[in-house]
């Protein structure tokens, strides 16, 4: 899964409501989850209404075109699903598979300490980034840091004391 730009202890965010899709009340979904169509494999999502997480549940969905299309239960008219755009959409993070032992996901990480090879401490995981040739940690502390999230950079993740181990340079 791609790191999603916010989420609390319990939800998680995992995409927007970015339009409305024929006259049944389908909506267009911009998905952080990777692959995109993943994120019809949760259900029920959560959306804000009026400040608080209501549980909504998916009818139907699949991939359109280059994107995804979901059928709410509930909103069967295009005006239904206009009151939707630009909501986002959020999951209870239990609905995410469990990983193996050495697997994390990014939302897990952000806030983990960064240390390199010499034990200096880099500062904290703010997000991470997608580049295409390969994912980007990204830590802020006395200075900004994007270390490639791959072997040799990534020298191991200990989730216990939340530290990262790095082989980067404080100075780089």
């Amino acid at each position: 899964m791609s790191s999603a730009p916010h989420s609390n202890e319990k939800k998680l965010l995992v995409g927007k409501i970015n339009g409305f899709f024929g006259l049944q009340g389908w909506v267009k979904v911009f998905s952080y989850t990777k692959p995109r169509v993943n994120i019809l494999n949760y259900s029920p999502w959560s959306i804000d209404v009026d400040g608080e997480l209501q549980k909504i549940e998916i009818k139907n969905g699949r991939e359109q075109s280059k994107t995804i299309v979901a059928h709410i239960s509930g909103i069967d008219t295009r005006e239904d699903s206009q009151k939707l755009i630009g909501k986002d959409i959020y999951i209870d993070k239990e609905q995410l598979p469990e990983l193996n032992e050495d697997q994390y996901y990014w939302h897990e990480l952000i806030g983990f300490t960064v240390l390199n090879h010499n034990k200096e401490n880099l500062g904290l995981v703010d997000y991470f980034v997608e580049t295409g040739a390969n994912n980007v940690i990204v830590v802020k502390g006395i200075k900004e840091h994007w270390i490639p999230y791959i072997e040799p950079y990534l020298v191991s993740v200990d989730s216990k004391k939340k530290e990262i181990f790095v082989d980067w340079d404080k100075d780089f």
